[in-house]
């Protein structure tokens, strides 16, 4: 008599529940041998056992149930290897993908560890690198909603278009705007992103002088930052010459107590006194 397998047996057997067997049935991927009439209890032939280890391997590979299912109604060791073949093509996209998000993620826990570490509200005077930023335009009022909207598109068409991002996010406030103690009402929302990436919305932020401060709390209280830069400016004899533009270094992606929030303020400047 053929050895046969109960849905319990061959469950264990291949580390997987009986539910997962029954989809496969139901979904005409692995069936079984055999039904018992009487009471519908499920059997597997030992023919079987090799068929369902390749099912489990193109799963664990990274097809789908629909794929597995497709291919496996006829397959040949040549269609097999064009099969698998495309699969490591796919892999090796993953890889690369994964590999780039690694970095970028390395790259804002660096961050946010020298944030936490080593809380910075002096400002200072730099050479800053060009900067490449995914932008939307902030609706009126420029209030915090329309902000949080703003950021929402760029990062949802980030997603959507697979542009690669560096998971921070920014705002534009004019320089008027600050001028006139309207300093938490941005223009322009904004997630940092590649210098490659093709889309409308990309402006590039010129490698320059720049002059920072970050400001640590809650949004709302930056004006205290802002007052700072602009002395630290007069004082340094520094011309501002472009908008101010804000970069999340912690936020609410990395703590929900606002407390805990930084952020980086920066304007581009020239040196007055080396025109003298």
């Amino acid at each position: 008599m053929e050895t046969m397998f109960s849905a319990g047996e061959l469950a264990k057997y291949q580390n997987i529940s009986k539910q997962t067997l029954l989809y496969y049935d139901k979904i005409g991927l692995f069936q079984p041998s055999y039904t018992d009439p009487k009471n519908g209890y499920r059997y597997y032939s030992a023919e079987q056992l090799d068929y369902l280890d390749t099912i489990l391997i193109m799963k664990k590979i990274g097809f789908s149930l629909n794929e597995i299912k497709e291919h496996m109604a006829s397959y040949t060791t040549k269609n097999s290897l064009a099969f698998l073949r495309q699969q490591l093509r796919v892999i090796e996209h993953k890889i690369s993908e994964l590999s780039l998000i690694k970095n970028r993620l390395e790259h804002r826990c660096e961050q946010v560890e020298q944030a936490v570490a080593r809380p910075q509200t002096v400002p200072m005077l730099a050479r800053t690198e060009p900067i490449c930023i995914l932008y939307h335009e902030v609706e009126k009022p420029y209030s915090m909603t329309e902000i949080s909207l703003a950021t929402k598109k760029s990062y949802a068409q980030a997603l959507r278009d697979d542009l690669p991002i560096f998971f921070q996010c920014g705002v534009c406030v004019p320089l008027e705007h600050i001028y006139t103690n309207r300093c938490t009402q941005a223009t322009l929302a904004f997630v940092t992103t590649d210098p490659a990436t093709c889309a409308e919305n990309i402006r590039q932020l010129p490698a320059g002088l720049t002059a920072s401060t970050y400001h640590i709390g809650k949004y709302d209280a930056i004006e205290g930052a802002y007052l700072r830069l602009l002395e630290f400016c007069r004082e340094k004899r520094l011309h501002i010459i472009s908008d101010s533009y804000e970069f999340c270094i912690n936020d609410y992606i990395t703590s929900r107590n606002e407390d805990e929030f930084v952020t980086k303020i920066m304007f581009y400047v020239e040196d007055d006194s080396s025109k003298e």
